[in-house]
């Protein structure tokens, strides 16, 4: 720990502050049964977040030009759908299910550390997922932001040295002044090489019951916390 406070905190959003697997899971079983359709929406979930990471490094490399996660979502889903053979889905069907990722349910720490931190400090979300995405799911999770940073503003996904430096940018902070948190260590070593603070907070069954990363900390982190609520009261608040 470090002592010193940030004046903002940003956020990684899935799996940090809201339980994307659990959501998603709920969400498509019930919509399958009252659809009738047969799948494996356990699989479809997983396998449609093991895509994220490779639709990004394809438009990190070009092999995409930019777009909103909302398209990169819809895009895996089109694919997997189809190598799964899940027959029966509407074009509506497809945009619901796209939508999903609007609807996402927080961790049961996450609104009552946010609101916590909110007394005293700026928070936001700073996610690879768009600013349309971000606002639609802080209003149904009522996640209390001050802002919204998604990463449409910057043109650039995480990693990238833009979305950090600009989410300092557009609070008129040095870097040194924003914390970011993250249930990922990969997210907060970016962050750190940049000067900014770090606090990390594992999520030990974001990926289901055989997780295997992001169990504990990997880095010298500015800040180590069991939960949201815990950095809180790390923090003061």
């Amino acid at each position: 720990m470090s002592g010193k406070l940030p004046r903002a905190i940003v956020f990684d959003v899935f799996g940090s502050v809201v339980d994307w697997r659990t959501s998603l899971i709920d969400e498509l079983t019930a919509f399958g049964a009252e659809r009738r359709i047969e799948a494996n929406w356990v699989k479809l979930v997983d396998d449609w977040r093991g895509e994220y990471i490779p639709s990004l490094k394809k438009v990190y490399k070009g092999e995409l030009p930019w777009m909103t996660l909302d398209d990169l979502h819809r895009a895996s889903l089109e694919t997997l759908v189809a190598g799964q053979g899940i027959e029966g889905l509407t074009e509506a069907d497809l945009a619901y299910m796209t939508r999903g990722w609007h609807r996402l349910k927080p961790w049961p720490d996450s609104v009552a550390g946010l609101r916590r931190l909110k007394q005293g400090f700026i928070i936001a979300p700073l996610s690879n997922g768009n600013v349309s995405l971000l606002v639609d799911m802080a209003k149904g999770a009522d996640l209390p932001w001050d802002l919204v940073l998604g990463c449409d503003l910057f043109g650039r996904y995480k990693p990238a040295p833009e979305t950090y430096l600009g989410a300092a940018r557009l609070l008129g902070l040095e870097p040194g002044e924003v914390m970011m948190a993250a249930a990922h260590n990969g997210d907060l070593k970016a962050a750190k090489a940049l000067g900014l603070m770090t606090a990390f907070f594992a999520r030990p069954t974001e990926y289901g019951p055989r997780q295997e990363y992001d169990l504990a900390p990997t880095g010298d982190w500015s800040y180590v916390a069991s939960d949201i609520e815990d950095l809180a009261r790390q923090l003061g608040v």
